[in-house]
């Protein structure tokens, strides 16, 4: 199999009547959901469940397993094994990943020296980590089964020789402005993943683009909209609409799977923002109400931020005494708001959940 040749952007002769309709209705969707990241005082503190989720989900495509519960406790220092260890710190290194470059994106636009920081942050001391990380490759890759040859894969990407032009191109398009900024992200994210430039990690940095592309063109408030749910719900339609592309020009297809997910998820994100924001409300009403404490507002900062904690920990990130921050949390326990993981013993704190934050995050509860 040959590798694959990049199409010139932008694209020609795609079907703009018909993705139109799309484009439209992502572009709504996304609109509606970018009015709700406006309105929030704190995006960072409220929307940092659902970025770890996002973290988690991106990775498990990639054939991670750990789940958002086993993330928050790895968090609040409890022990897993090995083998779930390194699944949880690949997706913290997403995760810090997309905090990076958000910040990188405040001070400067996306460029060819940004993503490959990130990819660094992405497969520092994880497994990748000798798939020289933070370099663009300078050997041909291959997908398919494990262990394949390169006759037998399913997709070769672009060669090696034509990689640095191929990226300067897909960068050059990613600062211009095309007919519409979604439908342009939609090019931009397949023809990273048909490019493919990195050893590993391809697919993850092409998922952490999203939010930031939709940020730089300021189609989003903050660079917060998570894709990876819709993906990984269509697994097997995002590699065939990405492999339809380099096995028949259809750009078109994949456009509509894309804008599709764009649309669907903006909804989703939306549900999962009112419900984060009417919590957030309420308890801010029941722990001023239970505690009667001038420590309100920071202690319920501080459960958003972190969902499952160590009593002790809390005490460090809040900069509430201990003394005065214990009875406190033990009375929002009491009032059934906290729920214990794992109890205090010996030397060791507690370490409580919040878990109505949680279950949103996860999607499986809406306020």
């Amino acid at each position: 199999m040959n590798p694959y040749i990049s199409n010139t952007l932008p694209l020609e002769n795609l079907d703009y009547k018909m993705l139109f309709a799309y484009v439209g209705e992502a572009n709504a969707a996304l609109a509606r959901y970018d009015g709700l990241l406006q309105g929030l005082v704190n995006p960072a503190i409220l929307l940092s469940p659902i970025t770890t989720q996002e973290a988690v989900l991106s990775s498990k495509i990639e054939g991670t397993q750990a789940t958002l519960d086993e993330v928050l406790e790895h968090d609040a220092g409890i022990q897993m094994d090995e083998k779930k260890t390194q699944d949880i710190h690949e997706i913290i290194n997403y995760r810090k990943a997309l905090s990076i470059a958000s910040e990188e994106l405040e001070r400067r636009s996306m460029s060819l020296s940004l993503i490959k920081s990130i990819h660094a942050v992405l497969l520092g001391s994880v497994r990748g980590k000798d798939k020289t990380p933070g370099a663009f490759r300078i050997k041909q890759n291959w997908i398919g089964a494990a262990g394949c040859k390169i006759e037998e894969a399913t997709f070769v990407p672009v060669s090696p020789l034509s990689l640095q032009a191929d990226l300067d191109a897909w960068i050059a398009y990613v600062q211009s402005e095309d007919i519409d900024s979604l439908l342009q992200m939609a090019v931009v994210h397949a023809q990273f993943e048909l490019i493919h430039p990195f050893l590993d990690g391809n697919g993850r940095i092409g998922r952490l683009l999203i939010p930031l592309f939709l940020y730089q063109k300021k189609k989003l408030a903050s660079p917060m909209f998570y894709l990876s749910a819709y993906l990984e719900a269509n697994r097997d339609e995002y590699y065939a609409a990405l492999n339809a592309i380099s096995s028949k020009q259809d750009w078109n297809g994949w456009i509509v799977f894309f804008l599709k997910g764009i649309a669907l998820q903006a909804d989703d994100n939306a549900v999962k923002v009112r419900a984060i924001q009417s919590l957030y409300d309420d308890m801010k009403q029941h722990i001023v109400d239970i505690t009667h404490s001038q420590y309100s507002i920071k202690i319920l900062d501080a459960l958003f931020t972190r969902p499952i904690f160590k009593t002790s920990e809390l005490v460090k990130h809040t900069g509430i005494p201990k003394q005065t921050l214990m009875p406190l949390i033990r009375q929002i326990r009491e009032s059934g708001y906290l729920t214990i993981v794992k109890e205090a013993r010996g030397n060791q704190a507690a370490t409580l959940a919040f878990p109505e934050l949680i279950n949103i995050a996860e999607g499986k509860t809406v306020l």
